[in-house]
């Protein structure tokens, strides 16, 4: 069961990961894409206060598991196990925070322009500078 668990929430991690990055591309999962972007943000800041900055409830759960398979030494960040794992590496937490904080703030930032700048207000600006 615990193999199960833990293939799930690499699973789960993954996409969630994936739609924090590039859901705000699509006008369809903007709104979905700033709950996700949000709900990030309140675990990593707010949550952080108490756990630690950058705290992860799925990354929590799914180290307790790990735990429970015999896994060891696990990283602090869940990106930093899986650019482990994928390239055979041996990447520093420090060096992918600082990777995914900047990643963040971009999407962030991306996400709130997305959101709040109406489509039509664009394409009345792009049709006005040519």
């Amino acid at each position: 069961m615990n193999e199960f668990l833990d293939l799930l929430l690499t699973i789960l991690h993954i996409l969630l990961v994936a739609f924090n990055l590039f859901g705000w591309i699509f006008r369809s999962t903007r709104k979905w894409h700033l709950f996700t972007i949000g709900l990030t943000a309140f675990c990593w800041l707010i949550l952080g206060i108490w756990y630690g900055f950058g705290y992860c409830p799925l990354t929590d759960w799914q180290w307790k598991i790990k735990s429970q398979l015999g896994e060891r030494n696990l990283p602090n960040s869940f990106i930093t196990y899986m650019a482990n794992k994928i390239t055979h590496g041996s990447f520093m937490d420090e060096n992918v925070n600082v990777v995914t904080g900047v990643c963040f703030v971009v999407v962030f930032i991306l996400s709130v322009y997305v959101n709040i700048i109406p489509a039509d207000t664009a394409d009345k600006n792009r049709r006005w500078r040519r």
